[in-house]
């Protein structure tokens, strides 16, 4: 049993008054780019792209390209939203309601501090669901259901005998949207595109644009950096913070292990302590089975 209730939308122009979402640090923003560059991004970006097959989260690692030209276009007016550069995207295609990514948290072992992860949506609109993760849910039961009118949906979970409400708040991403999230929300919130497998016809109408298929753009801060020769890593995430300190690449299978549990911790739990897990560095990079991030090469 669910109790619905409703929080306003932001605004359909700009970034002014927008509505706070997840934590409170996360918001959608409207019309990001100009309708020359929105009529054409979607179908551009799907020339531009050499696409992968994606079977699992794990799989978020594709080869390193250059930013296309219309990325790059977008990439400067996602910076002049977040006033902080993002140096990283990855590109996704939902070909249909049947393709989905799983609830989770990202990895922040190397993006920038303080800094967003911006996603940005072309195409079909697409519905974004954050669940409250557990343990907070059971610090602060009732402290994260927004009260107001609007088209983002705030659905709590009625408490059961045994479980305990999981706030919920699902967010259209329409064509020509982003979503900024927050390190806080990330933290404290899982994220997911779901399945929607209702047929295309019995639709809204802004969701069966585009044949049905949304192009993702999801920008991040990446703090970590590769050689040009993928040989050496250096930067936050690594144990040589500086360039003339970085470190040869390493498979170091204790490394692996322990990057891997940090993963799960970080991914499961709100509780946790970012300088503990990841403060030391570690210069592993692909991760059989995991999700190894992608790095910026310099």
């Amino acid at each position: 049993m669910t109790h619905l209730k409703q929080a306003p939308m932001a605004p359909l122009s700009g970034v002014a008054d927008v509505q706070a979402l997840g934590a409170g640090d996360s918001y959608l923003v409207a019309n990001l780019l100009p309708p020359e560059l929105a009529d054409v991004a979607f179908s551009r970006i799907k020339e531009e792209v050499n696409w992968m097959t994606m079977y699992h989260r794990a799989d978020e690692s594709p080869p390193l390209s250059p930013f296309s030209p219309t990325v790059q276009q977008i990439r400067q007016h996602v910076q002049k939203v977040l006033h902080h550069p993002v140096n990283h995207v990855l590109i996704q295609l939902y070909r249909s309601g049947k393709d989905y990514i799983s609830e989770h948290s990202d990895k922040t072992i190397d993006v920038v501090r303080g800094s967003n992860i911006v996603n940005v949506s072309l195409g079909a609109q697409r519905t974004m669901t954050l669940r409250l993760k557990k343990d907070m849910a059971k610090a602060s039961p009732s402290s994260y259901a927004p009260s107001s009118s609007g088209s983002i949906d705030i659905t709590e979970n009625m408490p059961s005998k045994t479980s305990t409400p999981r706030p919920a708040q699902r967010i259209p991403l329409p064509h020509n949207s982003m979503f900024v999230m927050g390190l806080r929300t990330n933290a404290e919130w899982l994220h997911s595109i779901k399945h929607d497998n209702r047929p295309l016809h019995t639709k809204l109408p802004e969701e069966q644009a585009f044949d049905g298929e949304r192009v993702s753009l999801t920008f991040r801060h990446i703090g970590t950096f590769l050689s040009s020769d993928h040989t050496y890593i250096w930067g936050q995430g690594a144990t040589g913070k500086r360039k003339e300190e970085a470190e040869p690449i390493s498979n170091d299978k204790e490394q692996i292990e322990q990057l891997l549990c940090q993963f799960g911790v970080e991914n499961q739990t709100s509780a946790f302590d970012w300088d503990q897990a990841y403060g030391r560095g570690f210069d592993v990079l692909h991760l059989a089975g995991t999700e190894a991030e992608a790095k910026p090469s310099e």
